[in-house]
């Protein structure tokens, strides 16, 4: 069977996530069409799009979402904002799909690929990472970063047994002290009217919370923020919780609600509700609320941030693959 390779653009992406007629795996929020293309808007500068559609007739039986510079080839974002990536590719046809795909990269001049961070049950991994040592490529597989997930039982005091008796009381006590303190009232911003003043709320929380945070939200990683704000509540996905007691909003949080797996984007809360561990709150009533949805996972994301494991979250390892194709 004979396949062909099509350079695509975002915009036909799109078009290809929303088409249920594409048997495509999508398989998590960070290579949606819609992220790729606001991080393109704000970091695409000195890069050259490289997105591709590898086709047998004209069924797609996968896409390379990436980027080039210098004969080398990364996915299409950046770690800093995007916590793991795949290639999207229809189920059983990875073999294929890379062999295709690697010839394709050769043709056009690229020399290697540096694709980062990737999680084990990635396509990188089972499907590129074999077929590429098979060819005598020369691969570096490292790992780099950890993130935490937490797998959701279907009710809440089946999620209390999952911790340590610790932190099941503790857990208990501080929801106790919270509601002791004032009317809680806990909801989701996710329509576009009202999701650019969540997001300043959030961004005013956010740098207050944390000086390494208010380090890294400089001018255009707000314009990001924004955007993927703006973009992600079109799709529908955007959820910012927001977490008030007696009318004052006190912590929230920037989640992602995608195949019954909440993303826990990032967080901040007002300091002068610290005592009251207002951030740590407004993640266990999330997690509360995603079980009473029915979600199966709660992804805390990248970072080994101690509060992750205390409410139950297991270490997933993140990985960097170079693959020299000369």
């Amino acid at each position: 069977m004979s396949y062909s390779v099509n350079e695509e653009s975002l915009d036909n992406l799109s078009a290809y996530w929303t088409d249920s007629r594409q048997n495509l795996s999508w398989p998590s929020v960070f290579i949606l069409p819609a992220w790729l293309k606001v991080w393109w808007q704000v970091f695409g500068e000195g890069n050259e799009l490289f997105v591709r559609a590898v086709r047998r007739g004209e069924n797609i039986i996968g896409i390379a979402p990436l980027r080039v510079k210098e004969e080398t080839a990364r996915f299409l974002g950046s770690t800093d904002v995007c916590d793991y990536q795949d290639f999207i590719i229809a189920t059983g046809m990875e073999s294929d799909f890379f062999s295709t795909l690697l010839d394709d990269l050769r043709q056009n001049g690229i020399r290697h690929l540096d694709l980062k961070h990737f999680r084990p049950d990635s396509t990188v991994l089972t499907g590129l990472v074999p077929l590429a040592e098979r060819l005598g490529c020369e691969v570096t597989l490292t790992q780099e970063d950890i993130s935490l997930e937490l797998d959701l039982p279907s009710t809440w005091d089946a999620y209390l047994a999952i911790l340590s008796a610790k932190h099941r009381h503790e857990v208990r006590r501080k929801l106790r002290r919270l509601a002791e303190a004032g009317e809680i009232d806990y909801r989701f911003v996710n329509d576009g009217p009202a999701v650019p003043d969540a997001m300043s709320t959030f961004f005013k929380m956010f740098v207050e919370s944390r000086q390494d945070k208010a380090d890294f939200l400089t001018e255009r990683m707000e314009s990001f923020f924004r955007r993927l704000a703006a973009a992600m509540s079109e799709i529908g996905l955007l959820r910012v919780g927001v977490l008030g007691l007696d009318g004052k909003a006190v912590a929230e949080i920037m989640c992602f609600d995608y195949n019954s797996c909440i993303y826990l984007y990032n967080s901040g809360y007002d300091p002068d509700y610290i005592s009251l561990s207002a951030g740590l709150l407004s993640k266990v009533i999330a997690i509360q609320d995603s079980i009473a949805k029915g979600r199966k996972r709660f992804d805390f994301l990248k970072g080994a941030e101690m509060y992750k494991y205390h409410l139950g979250g297991r270490e997933v390892p993140l990985y960097r693959c170079q693959i020299n194709l000369k």
